[in-house]
């Protein structure tokens, strides 16, 4: 990549700017959003955003401070304090989401589609479709991410998953690798799955998704297989019994592991049933 310091900052109308096109950051309107505004409005823009030139010398896309942009606009701002980089869309690709990675917070959705993008911009730079090609490109990647190539890869695969299952990642309804293994189906049967999901008031486990995934890979996964295998019960959906410790104290022997307190506790309910079924024959 050739050299590209950045002059000083400039002033460039809102109007003027546009966000960076298949931008894979999410821009909320939420309290975050809202606190920035304020900001902004009191002080201004104290960071200027990163923009590039587009053919209309007028225009320029932005590569990093999408928050601030439309921060700015709610604030009523009419320009934005910017620095200017000549560089192609590729090199603004691998710009922006090498710049926000490491942000505190970021949703797998939001990963998933950063990776693909800088991908595919690390490929039209010259990575060739070569077997080995697709490792290779995640093995650069993983040089200044937090992620393995490996993981990579996942993340990127994560980017054929529907909307709907998307947003389940997102709110830790599903898990990432229950997600890994869905986007292998096709969009129909993912969609199959998501109504399963509603029907059956519960989410696939890895387990599931994976049989599912073997069972589309190998042409055999329908609507009622994914049925069958959503109805399933699954042993963290069991309906348990939680005992505070504090209420056995002093009742099961000291030094019992936990698999001997448990039998101890099923010996003594057992026993007690048995009692209590004796005083009910005997009243008879």
């Amino acid at each position: 990549m050739k050299s590209t310091k950045p002059k000083a900052p400039v002033m460039i109308p809102v109007e003027n700017l546009v966000p960076f096109d298949g931008h894979p950051y999410k821009v909320l309107d939420d309290d975050s959003m809202n606190d920035l505004t304020e900001s902004i409005q009191e002080s201004g823009i104290l960071e200027p955003i990163t923009v590039r030139p587009l053919e209309n010398a007028d225009n320029y896309e932005i590569i990093s401070g999408h928050r601030r942009y439309h921060a700015a606009k709610k604030a009523g701002l009419t320009e934005v304090p910017a620095f200017i980089r000549a560089v192609s869309r590729d090199e603004a690709a691998i710009m922006l989401v090498d710049s926000n990675l490491h942000r505190e917070r970021i949703l797998p959705s939001e990963k998933a589609f950063a990776y693909k993008l800088k991908y595919d911009a690390l490929s039209h730079q010259g990575a060739s479709r070569q077997v080995g090609a697709k490792l290779r490109t995640s093995e650069e990647m993983a040089e200044v991410a937090d992620d393995s190539a490996r993981q990579i890869q996942r993340y990127i695969r994560l980017t054929n998953l529907i909307p709907e299952l998307l947003d389940m990642m997102d709110e830790n309804k599903i898990a990432f690798s229950v997600g890994v293994e869905l986007s292998f189906l096709d969009d129909q049967l993912q969609y199959d799955v998501l109504n399963a999901c509603e029907e059956n008031d519960n989410t696939p486990s890895y387990a599931q998704a994976v049989r599912m995934h073997k069972a589309h890979t190998a042409g055999e996964l329908d609507r009622d297989g994914i049925d069958v295998i959503m109805s399933e019960e699954k042993a963290n959906q069991r309906e348990k019994v939680t005992i505070p410790l504090d209420r056995l104290k002093g009742k099961i022997p000291d030094g019992y592991d936990v698999k001997q307190q448990q039998d101890f506790i099923v010996k003594a309910v057992d026993h007690y049933y048995r009692y209590l079924q004796k005083q009910r024959e005997q009243s008879r």
